[in-house]
């Protein structure tokens, strides 16, 4: 008989179920097991006496144990889980549990030693559904506007953006380097005529941040795209791709993220608020009295990135904000430039936390060379420089972190919005 998974058990017939045992209890004239899958969960009544070898196999079972079953689905409108329940004939245990070794009120990093343990709950397995249908809509988005995924090296042999934070490895007789960035391979094939693609991907960052948005590995979502006229046509596209997925989220999930984590998944409003950095400092200011000494102005400061959620709201009603008109200190040597230097690009700001940075870049080879000289990265991006030479479209682009927007859409930290969490004190399991 074919494995029915328990979200799709047909009542008043025989089905096959395979799962764990979530719950049991063992009585002497009754035995009721709750089996789950990833897909649900469901109670397995077994009447004690009926079944000989049934009654032995259920005195062998503990919690977390890996059980098939077979019998017929029928109502009870006493069983809780749904009103229906399986009345088993046959049952074969695949695998006993030990003692489980973690507790449900243990502290985090106990629960990243057994991960694998800790995502056995409908809890955190929503978490990965809700990712998984949030890049499907995200790729869905983008292949409707003829979009290639491509898929970079990660191993390289110059740091990706600058000479620290890279994780350096020995490659045969040779330095390499695990990637920070897809962003100059992206810009490769904007030189090679793709005009418009994205990634999908791991990043490595060699930082020893200890906050609750980083880790030394995450998985990137990267989009560049060719023929652009101002780095506001990548924001459009950015807007236009999370209100896409946020929907897709909201549809599929949205009642069981606010049920589960008290968490109001909003589809966001288009076009999304935008302010000039300084614009956004004077505001703060007005609003609430936060001021920063003048040498941080020219960037974020990690208070005012999280007073932004509430002067989004305050200001816009929108939980999203564009910040514009950085210094060109804090900029990557690849943004484009205008007239008074001041570089093209933006922050994106959701619920207090920036996800993205994005601009336009510079594709003229001497005003690119120019400024990576700039920054003492001549040599280092040599071969990067090399792509501009023969030819390339004005573009522009932006990368989000999925696990950080997980974090976002749940309310939680990026330990526990990765499959496995990476951190400077952390590299197993």
């Amino acid at each position: 008989m074919e494995r029915s998974l328990i979200s799709e058990v047909k009542i008043g017939e025989c089905n096959r179920i395979q799962g764990f045992v979530e719950n049991l209890r063992n009585k002497r004239t009754m035995a009721f097991l709750v089996i789950r899958d990833y897909s649900g969960s469901m109670q397995v009544t077994v009447e004690k006496g009926q079944n000989p070898e049934l009654d032995a196999l259920v005195d062998q079972l503990t919690v977390e144990s890996v059980v098939s079953v077979e019998g017929k689905a029928v109502k009870n409108e006493y069983v809780k889980l749904g009103g229906v329940e399986i009345l088993p004939d046959r049952m074969t245990i695949e695998s006993v549990a030990e003692p489980l070794p973690l507790t449900k009120d243990a502290a985090i990093d106990v629960r990243l030693d057994y991960r694998w343990l800790d995502l056995r709950s409908q809890k955190n397995l929503l978490i990965f559904k809700v990712q998984t249908c949030m890049v499907a809509a995200m790729r869905e988005y983008l292949l409707k506007k003829k979009y290639l995924e491509i898929h970079t090296p990660k191993l390289i042999g110059a740091a990706s953006e600058s000479g620290s934070d890279v994780f350096e490895l020995k490659y045969f007789d040779r330095k390499g380097y695990l990637s920070q960035s897809p962003q100059f391979y992206k810009q490769m094939a904007m030189a090679a005529g793709f005009d418009r693609i994205f990634e999908v991907g791991p990043v490595f960052r060699a930082e020893k941040s200890f906050t609750n948005k980083h880790a030394t590995e995450f998985t990137g979502f990267d989009i560049e795209l060719s023929y652009i006229t101002s780095f506001r046509d990548v924001m459009d596209e950015e807007e236009g791709l999370l209100q896409y997925a946020l929907r897709a989220v909201k549809e599929a999930y949205g009642e069981q993220i606010k049920a589960l984590y008290g968490k109001e998944v909003i589809v966001p409003e288009l076009p999304f608020p935008t302010m000039k950095l300084k614009d956004v400092y004077s505001e703060l200011k007005e609003r609430y009295g936060y001021t920063v000494e003048e040498s941080e102005m020219n960037d974020l400061t990690t208070d005012a990135e999280h007073l932004c959620a509430r002067l989004s709201m305050d200001k816009f009603g929108h939980e999203f904000l564009f910040v514009t008109d950085y210094g060109p200190e804090k900029r990557a040597f690849y943004h484009m430039r205008d007239e008074n230097g001041n570089p093209l690009g933006y922050d994106l700001i959701w619920r207090g936390t920036e996800i993205t940075t994005g601009a336009q870049r510079e594709h003229r080879y001497d005003r690119l060379k120019k400024q990576a000289d700039e920054k003492g990265l001549g040599e280092d991006v040599k071969f990067y420089l090399e792509f501009f030479r023969y030819g390339c479209p004005p573009h522009g682009g932006f990368g989000l972190g999925i696990d950080r927007l997980t974090m976002l859409i749940f309310g939680l930290s990026i330990k526990e919005t990765e499959f496995l969490f990476r951190g400077p004190n952390r590299i197993t399991p």
